[in-house]
């Protein structure tokens, strides 16, 4: 998949978290000032201690999804897979994510499932549009340095960089490809 498709969907990704971030952090920190003013209590919980939990809560959340954003972010900029610190943090926003559409159904509505079921889908899409085996710009040349398949040849005949020079033959099955022999399977014999 080209870069035209996936960068743009990495940086939706990015400001969708973005946005849920801002919002989780101000619902819980709302929830809290309405526990505090309304002097609530919970199976006899404080009602200042319900008010803080409400706000760290929200504070603890809201970073977290702003460090997805900013994993899903640096993917779009760098156009290329995650490393492994921002790979786990996408992976758990696309858990959460799931976990979430599945309650929400019941508690908010149809249209709360859907939003979170287009912010999984966006956190998959950019997971899985850059496959780690992707060769970047440093690892695209062989390691034999002549990057043409046919190996640097010394004046005294032998072979330099750990490439073999295996010729281009017609119909032999070997050609240079990095310095490997592809060799065809022997036919199946017929008895």
């Amino acid at each position: 998949m080209g870069p035209v498709v996936r960068r743009p969907v990495a940086w939706v990704t990015a400001l969708v978290l973005l946005a849920e971030a801002i919002g989780v952090a101000l619902l819980n920190w709302f929830l809290g000032v309405v526990v505090d003013r309304q002097d609530m209590s919970l199976a006899g919980l404080d009602s200042d201690t319900m008010a803080v939990s409400s706000k760290i809560g929200g504070l603890v959340f809201g970073l977290y999804f702003v460090a997805c954003a900013v994993s899903a972010l640096l993917v779009g900029v760098r156009d290329r897979a995650p490393g492994l610190v921002g790979r786990v943090l996408l992976i758990s926003a696309a858990v959460v994510h799931a976990l979430l559409g599945a309650f929400t159904v019941g508690l908010v509505g149809w249209g709360a499932f859907v939003f979170m079921m287009v912010v999984l889908g966006l956190i998959v899409f950019t997971l899985l549009a850059y496959d780690r085996r992707e060769a970047g710009p440093v690892d695209a040349a062989p390691p034999g340095g002549g990057g043409d398949g046919e190996g640097l040849r010394r004046e005294d005949g032998a072979a330099q960089g750990g490439t073999v020079d295996l010729g281009k033959g017609a119909g032999d099955g070997r050609h240079g490809d990095g310095g490997t022999a592809v060799v065809p399977p022997p036919a199946p014999s017929a008895s």
